[in-house]
Formats: C-alpha cells, sequence, structure tokens
C-alpha cells in the first residue's frame, strides 16, 4: 500500500481466458482504523460497453429488443429479457458502438443521440462500464429489419411500447434488466417523454 492508496494488488492469477477473462487479485487493503486486511477477489473483464434507448417522441414509444440471456435461465426464470440495444465497444467509442447496435438489433438509425449517463451494472465482480445514451428516431429513421447478426447466434426480437407500459413493466418486474431500467427511468425524470 502507498501512502497515497489505502489498496495495495499484492498478486493478479487469471483463472480463465476466452470470450472475456477470469482474474483473481488478492489486494492489501489499509481499513479505516490503520488494521491491514487481504481480501481476494475474482473480477470478470470483456470490455467495456454502449447502450441505448430509442425513442420515438411524436408517437411516445419506445423500441426495445427481445433476446435470450443464460444466466436469468440458470436462476429459474424465463430467460427472454426486454432490453434497450447494446453491445460491446470493441474498437469503437461509445457513440459509435450505440448507433451500430442499434442499427444491428433494430435498423433503426437515431436522427440524434444524447449522451445519458456512465453505470457499471455489477461493480463488485464486473469491470465493465456501460456508456449509455438516448436516440431519438421516427419512422424516416428505419433502415433495416434488425434482429441482430447471425453470424454472432443473436436472434432478436423487436419490442415496441407505449412510454407509459414501461414504466409500468419496470414495475411490474418484467423489465428488469438493470441498464434497461436506468435509462427509461432517466428519460422519465429527464422528462423526454412525459408520461400521460
Amino acid at each position: 500500500m502507498s501512502e497515497t492508496s489505502p489498496i495495495a494488488i499484492k498478486s493478479k492469477k487469471i483463472l480463465a481466458s476466452a470470450w472475456g477473462s477470469l482474474t483473481e487479485y488478492v489486494l492489501g487493503v489499509k481499513r479505516a482504523d490503520g488494521a491491514p486486511v487481504q481480501l481476494v477477489r475474482e473480477i470478470y473483464d470483456h470490455g467495456s460497453a454502449a447502450a441505448i434507448l430509442l425513442l420515438d417522441s411524436e408517437r411516445r414509444v419506445m423500441t426495445l429488443v427481445r433476446q435470450f440471456r443464460l444466466p436469468p435461465h440458470l436462476n429459474g426464470e424465463d430467460g427472454n429479457m426486454i432490453e434497450v440495444c447494446a453491445g460491446l465497444l470493441d474498437a469503437d467509442d461509445p457513440e459509435t458502438c450505440a448507433k451500430k447496435e442499434a442499427l444491428e438489433e433494430t435498423g433503426i438509425v437515431p436522427s440524434s443521440l444524447r449522451p445519458a449517463f456512465e453505470i457499471y451494472a455489477s461493480p463488485g465482480s464486473l469491470s465493465e462500464k456501460i456508456h449509455c445514451f438516448v436516440g431519438f428516431y421516427d419512422a424516416a429513421c428505419r433502415r433495416g429489419p434488425g434482429g441482430g447478426l447471425a453470424e454472432e447466434g443473436e436472434e432478436i426480437e423487436l419490442v415496441e411500447i407505449g412510454f407509459d407500459a414501461a414504466l409500468d413493466m419496470i414495475d411490474n418486474g418484467h423489465i428488469v434488466d438493470a441498464k434497461t431500467v436506468a435509462l427509461i427511468q432517466h428519460a422519465a425524470l429527464k422528462g423526454l417523454l412525459s408520461t400521460s
């Protein structure tokens, strides 16, 4: 531990490396009372991401996607999650990634893009930071059918729903994806689509 930081990484061991990497870190931590403690943490890293909530202000609807996610399924749920468009940055900047994911997943190229916030969905074990945007669209912004990329194993269903219905779906547990909940609530708080 240095004079300026109460945290020192003592060791680092890669436990698995495939699509992402799982690394075990041993940390030396100085507690508030000055006592040293050793902690072991496993961190999964697959890079950071961008997400975009697509809003049609005139019709007061949003376009979301539904796709199968294994972790919720393993937790005993259906696994078909309703989400905003999102994807890993790879070599793109966040704005380019958000626009690319919107086109691939929904066929929509937003007419304008507004940065919303950055979020860590699970900072206790994931290094992924999600750069979140709101994208505005109308009928003229549709460029294709969407549905994702077959070569990436994506089978994505488009879900167009009213703004009020989306808020209700958060309340009744039909939308439980963290980035999606955060972006819809952000849009509500900012008055991007006023509720009736």
